[in-house]
């Protein structure tokens, strides 16, 4: 494949299927930029081929794209890059690619680098098992449950949440028997983890994060139509949205997160480390939300869902959505407290 298909391949909707002549069926995206209602029988179709074109047609709305090594990148193809939800920044290099294939040909290596993350798996800490799995844990016969184990689960329980809602984990060996384990997937494989200190000591976490990684994509299934974008990983768990681990969204991040194919909307912290949340919704044009707490103390959503409960929480984050950019900037010079 060359760069142009990898980037069609990669934010194809999860949802598709191949057909044995070598069409790719999925929801077209098309149809309601094109005066149709949104389609849900898969009447877009796209054919990959080896020789490196492209060709899209939709049996809906009758919208048409293709690429040819050695032509540009058509207007029709990039509009339709956009509404797969391709960052503009990919898009360029695409144009870029279109380009150099133009002018050198297929046999020459291409140089142009577009932001598709790939994970290698990685492994937990030593012993570490799902909390889930504590009725069979060793420390259990004849003891009882380990006090480090219970002290993980209350954590757990502690932070508004229930052991079954997320893969937590835990082990008895050595220094992370003082840990909760966090694992992170993605397409079903553990790709890093993040260990949280339980009571006092240092440092409070210790993770194993790879380049553009977000947490909790996994769990993104077809049927949202919001994907909430968070800071830490129990703010994600806490209302089922996703982590990008800090307080500044990478490009290859927000790739996976536009490839969801969703309304994304930041839930910034409400402290000054929240304005770079800000600016990053700004930067790849996507939604905010402001939602008010009774106590204007809380600074995140976790801290949200042990007070108030899920449902409230996520109700008010969707009631308090903005989509606009210079009204997101006039909300953002109030919101956060000092």
């Amino acid at each position: 494949m060359n760069p142009i298909q990898q980037v069609l391949t990669a934010f194809l909707p999860s949802k598709r299927k191949t057909t044995p002549s070598g069409w790719t069926s999925f929801d077209a995206p098309c149809c309601v930029h094109n005066g149709e209602s949104a389609d849900k029988r898969k009447r877009g179709g796209v054919m990959l081929n080896g020789d490196g074109t492209v060709s899209y047609h939709c049996f809906n709305c009758g919208y048409t794209a293709s690429f040819t090594p050695g032509r540009n990148l058509s207007v029709k193809m990039r509009k339709l890059m956009r509404w797969l939800n391709v960052p503009d920044s990919d898009i360029t290099k695409c144009s870029l690619e279109a380009l150099r294939l133009k002018e050198n040909g297929p046999d020459v290596q291409s140089t142009i680098s577009i932001n598709i993350p790939k994970f290698e798996s990685k492994e937990l800490p030593m012993g570490a098992r799902p909390i889930m799995e504590c009725a069979d844990w060793k420390a259990l016969e004849p003891s009882g449950l380990d006090p480090d184990l219970m002290r993980a689960i209350e954590y757990i329980i502690g932070r508004g949440l229930m052991i079954d809602d997320y893969d937590f984990m835990w082990t008895p060996e050595g220094s992370y028997k003082s840990r909760l384990i966090i694992p992170f997937y993605y397409q079903g494989d553990i790709v890093g983890y993040t260990a949280r200190k339980i009571g006092d000591g240092s440092p409070k976490y210790i993770t194993d994060s790879q380049p553009g990684y977000v947490f909790n994509l996994d769990a993104q299934n077809e049927d949202r139509n919001y994907c909430f974008v968070v800071e830490g990983p129990l703010d994600a768990i806490s209302i089922d949205g996703v982590a990008v681990l800090s307080n500044d969204v990478k490009d290859a991040q927000a790739t996976l997160i536009n490839g969801l194919r969703r309304h994304i909307v930041v839930v910034p912290d409400t402290d000054k480390a929240g304005l770079d949340m800000i600016e990053s919704a700004l930067h790849y044009n996507w939604s905010v939300g402001f939602p008010e707490w009774p106590d204007p103390a809380v600074k995140d959503v976790n801290e949200a869902v042990k007070r108030y409960g899920k449902i409230y929480v996520m109700n008010k984050i969707i009631n308090s959505i903005e989509s606009n950019q210079v009204k997101i900037k006039l909300k953002s010079k109030t919101y956060f407290n000092d």
